[in-house]
């Protein structure tokens, strides 16, 4: 059953995926992406990553994507529904994307994969182990980030007000 929802699953993603490259129209291709978004998603369910499954759906989906689609659908400076996204360089990105991919699979192929987890992972969760790290391991550069991602805020914020005049 897990074999046959990940073969779904895994093709789910690379038709939208590939759509997602090759989609004549902005919009569709944006469209294309919730759905290789929810894909992995749920590839991330399947190796028993629940913690990066919920990352995925409300960073990605929740956040990123929809900001695509705004960006997408409040530009006042397109005239048609139709965007076309073709480029210059896909020679270059072929061949760029091509050897990645081959760097990729030789080194999934030259990996020992388990073929189980632990027993503790399991049962236990990976939400419980992030938690836990980040609130007892981790607290240092957790509260460090935290206040770089504020002081992004700030600057986004005091960067898009608009000037006064006087």
């Amino acid at each position: 059953m897990i074999d046959f929802a990940f073969i779904v699953i895994s093709f789910i993603v690379l038709v939208s995926a590939l759509w997602v490259v090759i989609g004549p129209n902005l919009v569709h291709s944006a469209v294309s992406l919730l759905f290789t978004f929810f894909g992995v998603s749920g590839l991330y369910v399947l190796l028993y990553a629940d913690f990066l499954a919920g990352t995925q759906v409300v960073i990605y989906v929740g956040g990123i994507l929809v900001l695509i689609i705004f960006g997408v659908m409040l530009t006042n400076k397109i005239d048609g529904p139709i965007i076309p996204s073709s480029s210059r360089n896909q020679v270059v990105g072929l061949i760029s994307s091509l050897s990645l991919l081959v760097l990729l699979l030789g080194g999934i192929y030259s990996t020992e994969w388990p073929s189980a987890l632990p027993e503790d992972m399991v049962s236990e969760g990976t939400v419980h182990t992030i938690g836990h790290m980040l609130m007892n391991e981790y607290i240092l550069p957790f509260e460090i980030v935290s206040l770089l991602l504020l002081a992004a805020l700030v600057g986004a914020a005091v960067l898009s007000r608009k000037k006064s005049d006087g």
